[in-house]
């Protein structure tokens, strides 16, 4: 069963994460789906790609439904193909949109990160935990687009923040309804379509900033620490607790 849905238009792509059930987490599966859709996209010559989640968010990031069943060696494999995929869509000749809602974690908000047209609506928020253990993660891309310091600020204290609160810091474009995307979507074709392809290609190669054998070499060392499961298991444990009200402990 397929883990995504594509809308495909003359100009645009609208992949939509169809995870519902599990808040569109990121498994191996639905990973090589989505790296498939953007290699096709450009394939296809498509101008705009965007990407949304069904349900009640974007995406809830790395999906640990199957941690128990996982070595290191296998999480590490699937951060790799994540890092690829954010490469993909980061460096990609297409305009990149996102759009979020919900709750978004981790992965979800690398994904929502790689976008070059970044739009929320007011219910989203974003945090970024992956840190807790050890991964380095979309870190460098995360810091280009709100600043070092702000970077730090939210990596380090475990922020969540806003749609509004990232409108403020420049990760967000804009904060729109999500009956409203569609005029968004609009939009992006219109911008899309201003440029000849190649030279909209030279422009986002021109822009493009960060080395990718860099980006992945951090992730890979960070990744590659033994006792990756069990700090992700001990991070899940400490979740559940947090959410156990204190009367049923």
């Amino acid at each position: 069963m397929k883990a995504l849905t594509i809308d495909r238009t003359p100009a645009s792509w609208t992949v939509v994460l169809d995870r519902p059930q599990a808040a569109n987490a990121l498994s191996g599966a639905l990973i090589e789906e989505l790296i498939e859709a953007v290699a096709e996209a450009e394939d296809a010559g498509t101008r705009v790609l965007a990407f949304r989640g069904a349900g009640r968010n974007f995406s809830a990031g790395f999906d640990l439904g199957d941690l128990e069943a996982q070595s290191d060696g296998d999480l590490l494999q699937r951060l790799v193909r994540i890092e690829t995929l954010l490469q993909s869509i980061a460096h990609s000749t297409c305009l990149t949109v996102a759009f979020g809602h919900g709750h978004n974690f981790g992965a979800g908000v690398d994904l929502f990160a790689a976008c070059r047209w970044r739009v929320a609506d007011d219910t989203a928020t974003f945090r970024m935990p992956g840190l807790v253990f050890g991964l380095a993660l979309g870190t460098r891309r995360f810091a280009s687009i709100v600043g070092t310091d702000n970077a730090r600020d939210i990596l380090e204290g475990l922020r969540t923040f806003s749609a509004a609160q990232g409108r403020d810091l420049g990760f967000v474009r804009s904060v729109v309804s999500q009956d409203d995307w569609a005029c968004v979507l609009d939009e992006a074709k219109a911008t899309a379509g201003s440029l000849p392809q190649e030279s909209r290609k030279r422009l986002y190669e021109a822009l493009d900033g960060g080395s990718r054998d860099e980006d992945m070499a951090r992730l890979v060392r960070s990744a590659a620490v033994p006792g990756l499961k069990q700090r992700l298991r001990s991070y899940l444990a400490a979740q559940q607790e947090q959410r156990t009200p204190k009367g049923t402990r």
